[in-house]
């Protein structure tokens, strides 16, 4: 039994993750690439009532997300929108609106796994085959090769590197080429990284 994909994932997490900016992100998510969302206490909007995950637009605090890092870790939120909603909502109670901390922004990660795939960012992942219904791909090859692979030539460079590889091998040992996707092999792999507290192998 598997957990289901993460609901969210925050900023910082997101940036780390594709090797970008706060910055970078703020302005693709201006441009309509993503969705930033966050979580309010319920505001009044002009005679509506909202509350829960909303989206905000990034330009509207843009302080927080500098790309120097001197800005507040804080801002004042004052246009949002329903997840569920076209339009945008002003807050009109409290009037100086609600406050967001920069912790607290994050990317849906339907979003983020359609970001992904969008700009290919590991890779072949958006062209994996997936794992079948017949579980047909060799898991327990998978970590045998695992194995030889930290004993003969140590970590490599990142999380991202080691999916592609594992992909590359898995399509070298098969008739037609066919790996798995992303996701199924970082499940797999995810209990080693952990096992091994792997963050980036040291120069």
């Amino acid at each position: 039994m598997s957990l289901p994909q993460r609901v969210f994932y925050t900023i910082h997490e997101a940036a780390a993750r594709w090797g970008c900016t706060i910055s970078d992100i703020a302005g693709w998510a201006d441009m309509g690439s993503l969705r930033i969302v966050t979580g309010i206490p319920p505001v009044e909007c002009d005679g509506k009532r909202a509350g829960g995950m909303v989206q905000i637009r990034p330009m509207d605090i843009i302080p927080i997300f500098r790309r120097c890092g001197t800005g507040p870790q804080s801002a004042h939120l004052q246009r949002i929108r329903p997840l569920e909603e076209k339009e945008w909502l002003y807050i009109s109670a409290p009037e100086v609106g609600v406050v967001v901390s920069i912790g607290d922004v994050m990317i849906l990660g339907e979003d983020l796994q359609l970001f992904e795939d969008a700009h290919n960012l590991f890779g072949r992942i958006a062209e994996g085959a997936g794992l079948s219904e017949e579980g047909d791909y060799d898991w327990s090859a998978m970590h045998v090769e695992i194995t030889r692979r930290v004993f003969e030539e140590g970590l490599p460079a990142s999380q991202g590197a080691w999916v592609r590889e594992l992909q590359d091998w898995f399509s070298a040992q098969s008739e037609d080429g066919t790996f798995p996707d992303e996701r199924s092999i970082r499940r797999r792999l995810k209990p080693i990284l952990d096992a091994l507290k792997f963050k980036r192998p040291k120069r």
